[in-house]
């Protein structure tokens, strides 16, 4: 669906990380990736194969779950960042869109975005103006910006949720499966705006999603985690046609359609391990 647009310039490469939790958990083996600026890059797994680990990995959210690098580097425009607070993070220009709709339920919609903007020091015209360019990239929530947050759709929260982000002018964003929990047309709907957002912004997007099938319509490159290690990458368009790709995480073969019980043989199999 996207053309190859992102350049060429590497804006954030991890470097054979592991990560472990309580001191004991390994979740991460090795992983390595690379981010172009202007990218949308996928990052791609079922549950628990540790794409959420390696967001948090980056935006420094791990040491609130005892979890932590222990080997590696991770580096943001060729600086070492694993050390810095995740706000400090903010004001570099990356920031997270946590998994589950994070959202202030007690705050409206349009306060919930604002308080995207209080890293920034930005005059009122400039927040004024960066609300209506999230408003009109959601025009639905421009519909709810005086109800409560906590009362508004998981569509409408993923939203707020997503907004909020943009209005800390963020260069990069790490994106938390943002599918979750949506109807179809809905998940439609928010890959379209992130598509936008990376084509008329430059928004460069780190999107980790159990979605393979919409991610990499949308993604530029992926990556498939397995197991707390990256077991294959490509760009998108060749891990589509890719035949264990197809069968394994898009439930298809050449024989047609596998049933659940049938792709589950992927573990035994592993190919791309072999």
């Amino acid at each position: 669906m996207t053309d190859p647009v992102p350049s060429d310039e590497i804006i954030l490469e991890i470097n054979n990380i592991e990560v472990i939790y309580n001191h004991v958990i390994l979740v991460l083996k090795g992983v390595s990736l690379r981010v172009p600026k202007g990218g949308i890059t996928a990052l791609l797994g079922g549950n628990g194969a540790g794409k959420t680990t390696t967001l948090k990995s980056i935006s420094n959210l791990l040491r609130s779950e005892r979890g932590e690098v222990t080997k590696g580097s991770i580096q943001y425009r060729g600086e070492r960042i694993q050390d810095l607070a995740p706000s400090d993070l903010v004001k570099k220009g990356v920031i997270q869109v946590m998994e589950g709709r994070h959202c202030f339920e007690h705050l409206t919609v349009e306060e919930n975005l604002l308080t995207g903007a209080y890293t920034r020091r930005a005059s009122h015209g400039d927040i004024d103006a960066d609300l209506n360019m999230v408003y009109d990239y959601f025009p639905r929530l421009k519909e709810r910006r005086r109800s409560q947050a906590g009362y508004t759709s998981g569509g409408e929260q993923q939203m707020v949720a997503i907004g909020r982000a943009l209005m800390s002018r963020p260069e990069t964003i790490l994106l938390d499966e943002p599918s979750m929990g949506l109807a179809p047309q809905l998940v439609e709907e928010i890959f379209n705006i992130v598509k936008s957002l990376n084509e008329n912004e430059g928004a460069t997007f780190l999107l980790a999603e159990q979605n393979t099938n919409v991610a990499l319509r949308f993604a530029h490159y992926g990556y498939i985690l397995e197991s707390g290690r990256v077991v294959m990458d490509g760009p998108a368009k060749e891990l589509r046609e890719n035949p264990d790709v197809k069968e394994f995480y898009l439930g298809m073969s050449d024989e047609g359609r596998k049933s659940f019980r049938d792709v589950r043989s992927y573990r035994r199999r592993k190919r791309w391990l072999s």
